[in-house]
């Protein structure tokens, strides 16, 4: 039986959802979702606490988002009332916003710092880049808008690799699923790990993605190509790769000799079969290392390595850290079990 344990702070908190027309409505309806999701569970537990959220926006009423969706946003851009958290949504016409939004932007300026979070996922982080708030500050967006961001900002330390980056109350993330982890972030901030760790389970997520921009999942990265037999063949190793299995194996299955398969597999998606079997094994060992608290041993074996000495020189190489250090790092107060 699973116990979960909660910070004192339990007392519910407030949460503005900044809109404006063309805003990414896959970007809003995550954090709302995240936060949603969050109340339910800690009504479940039989806890206080939650999120009070208000849609906000220069102009209050229906906003359209950048699909056939709108948000209501019931008031226009707080001026008296206190902030909580802060999520200053993205676009992707960003630039347009910037010189459109001239009301938005000069409000970032002037609130940004009395809000206990101030945050923008993707690439409203120009909005505060525009606004100053990010010059001498490091600072993420989505990795098709970095170079743009360091280009009209040069004073902005821009990372067009980390998920997101925190400087001081001031909060910017990567791409559009990255607003998932940012919110993840805040709810096991306000409310603990293990409530964010249940949410992070029902949006079948990460509660802390490993690595960066640049280190997506073996297996998502696969998935954008791929012959259809290739496809086959990735799908049987994603069941079948916490057993021994060595390349002759891969290429009986795809019936194939090993030197074609190693050729094909190559060309298809830019790894050899078993740096891309060494990446799912690797990913299962993260997920395992961050979500519970096996032993290194245990780890191992259920992620298909041989030992954990082998996941350790793997992850070595890999990461630049041990499992122990990789876990210890990414991880924060663990679950408590009975």
């Amino acid at each position: 039986m699973t116990r979960i344990t909660i910070p004192s702070s339990e007392h519910r908190r407030t949460v503005a959802l900044v809109v404006y027309p063309g805003f990414k409505s896959l970007e809003a309806i995550r954090v709302l979702a995240v936060l949603s999701y969050a109340d339910q569970h800690l009504r479940g537990a039989g806890l206080d606490g939650g999120y009070d959220v208000t849609i906000t926006a220069p102009v209050p009423g229906p906003v359209r988002s950048d699909t056939l969706m709108s948000l209501e946003a019931s008031a226009a851009l707080l001026e008296e009332a206190p902030l909580g958290t802060v999520f200053i949504v993205g676009a992707q016409e960003i630039e347009t916003v910037l010189t459109r939004e001239a009301l938005l932007v000069e409000w970032c300026r002037r609130r940004a710092f009395e809000a206990e979070r101030f945050s923008a996922p993707c690439t409203g982080s120009l909005i505060l880049a525009a606004a100053g708030l990010l010059d001498g500050r490091k600072a993420a967006t989505h990795w098709k808008y970095a170079a743009r961001l360091q280009n009209l900002f040069p004073k902005v330390s821009v990372d067009a690799n980390v998920i997101f980056v925190q400087d001081g109350t001031l909060w910017t993330s990567a791409g559009v699923t990255a607003a998932i982890d940012l919110a993840l972030a805040f709810v096991e901030q306000g409310f603990g790990r293990d409530i964010a760790l249940r949410v992070a389970r029902d949006m079948v997520m990460y509660l802390k993605r490993p690595g960066g921009q640049s280190q997506f999942s073996t297996m998502l990265t696969g998935q954008m190509s791929g012959s259809l037999g290739m496809r086959d063949i990735q799908t049987w190793l994603s069941m079948q790769f916490d057993q021994p299995m060595t390349l002759d194996d891969m290429a009986a299955q795809a019936k194939m000799s090993a030197r074609s398969f190693t050729r094909t597999f190559a060309a298809e998606f830019g790894v050899t079969p078993m740096a891309y079997l060494e990446g799912l094994r690797c990913d299962r060992a993260k997920t395992l290392l961050l979500d519970t608290e096996l032993p290194m041993k245990t780890v191992a074996f259920r992620s298909g390595f041989s030992s954990d000495g082998q996941m350790r020189k793997v992850f070595r190489r890999r990461f630049a850290l041990s499992p122990r250090d990789y876990r210890a790092r990414f991880k924060t107060a663990g679950m408590v079990a009975d």
